[in-house]
């Protein structure tokens, strides 16, 4: 039995009938690589699952909650446990291509999962057979986690001991089985006399995280009045993103060769690939809004979030969310793409040496001790007061992934992709995973405020042809066209319904 640590807790708490706190990774097959020509059937992917469940704890665990939420909810060995229950097999509505694939996927998501039960599903897609850029008989295996499980790196890892390195079936990791235990769980006077003690520890260490954090927060200060003074500032402007959600979730992703955003960094000594995202994002909403006339006259602000994820004794990550995050302006105020690209290095720095972006992660960590009562009229409170819209624009988030080819039944990971949830004020999110040389940006938001998310998706692909251009002629690669992955159409300019 585990108790969730509160960071974990959030993402329960933070869920809303519409705005569902799970994320759904996509990963795309192609059976040609399968030895011998066999096919790869449903039955076959169950097997291939239950043989690695012994190495993933998240299989098997579902939430055990406490009356009155006094304390932090537990993870406890579901005795019911059933695979077969948690997998589902489909096919792809005609015509088969991705445009039928993204909004399949984005219905997908948008369902609920059965919190009585470990709270993960798989759901195989057969019938990618018009997909642009993809191999005839393609299939997908869509998993769906609850955010309380995983992290972005917990999630890497947990794919990483299902994936193979090579169509023979040899892991791709090196797996050590874990201890499951009984299922038994502790009386509940011994939970609640837990719970007790625990709610008289959290203001002690609510005061010495913020002690901790005291030099920094006088070092922000200091940064915030300098800034005052040299006339900057970065107010988070309304956008169509910052309003409450419906359930409708759209989805879309563009495939960009990791190689390119390596060339781009190149525009400006000590960038990063994180920086490279952003400022492509940057270019993206810049193109897109200023396209429906709602380009805000200060920059939209980001929220990204960090990996502060800790090691144990025994030199392993410790389980659950172990995030921070920094807000950053992306500088969509800026015209010319260099500096634009330019001001978000300066800024990142400077959120990441703990000035800027204090505010974001110390808000992270204080709330790793607050009580589970508490935490719970927080969550409603904030979603509530509408905090979040003025906390920010818009979700970024970058998860490096592995760079070798994946294989799960024989048949090799051409693609990867996912959804990651929303949240009433914050009605867009851009994540950007990396696999064996590419990398995905992947757009989720709703049918509401993206109705035209190809025409969205072709501005983000502006944004990295502008940036490419920029590189001096010997840098510049013979690069192919990418192959189009949705019909596309421009869409007619968007009558303003909200603030811009």
């Amino acid at each position: 039995m585990h108790q969730l640590n509160p960071q974990d807790a959030q993402f329960l708490y933070a869920e809303t009938e519409h705005n569902l706190t799970h994320v759904t990774s996509v990963a795309i097959y192609d059976p040609s690589t399968v030895p011998g020509g066999k096919t790869v059937r449903f039955t076959d992917i169950i097997a291939h699952v239950r043989e690695r469940l012994a190495y993933n704890p998240v299989f098997f665990r579902r939430l055990m909650r406490l009356p009155l939420e006094i304390d932090y909810p537990y993870w406890v060995e579901d005795e019911y446990f059933d695979l077969e229950y948690h997998m589902q097999h489909g096919r792809l509505p005609e015509p088969g291509d991705w445009r039928q694939f993204c909004i399949h996927m984005a219905r997908y998501h948008s369902r609920p999962l059965d919190m009585n039960r470990p709270p993960w599903e798989i759901f195989v897609v057969e019938g990618l057979d018009h997909v642009d850029g993809l191999p005839r008989g393609c299939y997908a295996i869509a998993t769906k986690i609850h955010h309380a499980a995983v992290d972005g790196s917990s999630l890497m890892k947990f794919f990483a001991s299902m994936a193979d390195g090579d169509n023979q079936g040899t892991p791709l990791v090196p797996l050590e089985t874990v201890e499951v235990g009984s299922g038994e769980i502790p009386a509940m006077p011994a939970l609640i006399s837990r719970a007790f003690k625990n709610n008289l520890r959290s203001p002690l260490r609510i005061a010495e995280t913020v002690m901790r954090a005291a030099p920094g927060l006088v070092q922000a200060a200091q940064d915030s009045i300098a800034k005052r003074d040299d006339g900057e500032k970065h107010p988070v402007p309304p956008t169509r993103f910052n309003v409450d959600l419906s359930p409708h979730k759209m989805f879309d992703a563009r495939i960009v060769p990791l190689e390119d955003l390596k060339r781009i960094r190149q525009l400006t000594p000590g960038v990063t690939i994180n920086d490279v995202v952003l400022a492509i994002c940057a270019g993206g909403l810049r193109r897109y809004l200023a396209h429906h006339g709602e380009l805000p006259e200060d920059s939209v602000v980001a929220w990204v979030p960090i990996n502060a994820r800790p090691r144990g004794a025994d030199g392993k990550d410790l389980p659950g969310n172990n995030i921070s995050a920094m807000t950053t302006p992306i500088f969509t105020d800026e015209e010319d793409p260099l500096k634009r690209l330019q001001r978000i290095h300066k800024s990142t720095q400077t959120s990441k040496e703990a000035r800027s972006g204090i505010s974001a992660r110390l808000m992270t960590d204080v709330t790793r001790h607050v009580p589970a009562a508490t935490q719970v009229l927080a969550s409603r409170l904030l979603l509530r007061s509408g905090a979040a819209a003025r906390m920010c624009n818009l979700f970024i988030s970058n998860v490096p992934g592995p760079q070798i080819p994946m294989y799960m039944n024989g048949a090799r990971m051409v693609r990867s992709v996912g959804m990651a949830p929303l949240a009433d004020g914050m009605g867009l999110f851009i994540g950007t995973p990396s696999y064996d040389g590419q990398m995905s940006f992947n757009v989720i938001s709703t049918r509401e405020l993206l109705p035209d998310i190809e025409f969205f998706m072709d501005c983000l692909e502006a944004s990295v042809t502008e940036l490419l251009a920029l590189l001096p002629a010997d840098k510049k690669s013979a690069r192919k066209p990418r192959a189009k992955t949705a019909h596309r159409k421009q869409p007619a300019t968007r009558k303003k319904t909200r603030s811009s």
